[in-house]
């Protein structure tokens, strides 16, 4: 499914919060960049050991994304076999302070979402 993107960002108070989340929203991007943010350079293969839960075609296609947008840039070196690594672009590198304190965030609170979760 395409992803819809805004060709203006003044259509309301909080496009610009809803055009942001656009770009690491969803269930791995921010813990994609998270990674990265900790290790500066992964593999492939080292996000799959850090996100045992990401099937191999989610991963490739967020990261896909993540270098379509400009925040992680994607290095092949001609080896066999072939390998690449991902790292932050300086775009995605001022994404830091958002990532931390989303984890901040759930760091304080997780006791209590893990509550509500088992009483759903």
């Amino acid at each position: 499914m395409p992803r819809i993107r805004h060709t203006t960002l003044t259509c309301s108070p909080g496009c610009t919060v809803e055009a942001t989340l656009e770009l690491f929203g969803g269930k791995w991007k921010a813990l994609i960049l998270y990674h990265l943010f900790e290790d500066g350079v992964l593999r492939f293969g080292e996000f799959r050991r850090r996100m045992p839960n990401v099937t191999q075609r989610m991963l490739t296609n967020q990261l896909r994304e993540l270098e379509a947008d400009g925040l992680i840039s994607r290095t092949v070196f001609p080896e066999v076999p072939p390998r690449v690594e991902y790292e932050l672009t300086n775009l995605g590198m001022t994404l830091r302070p958002v990532i931390e304190a989303l984890k901040k965030w759930g760091d304080e609170h997780a006791h209590s979402l893990q509550g509500r979760k088992s009483a759903d």
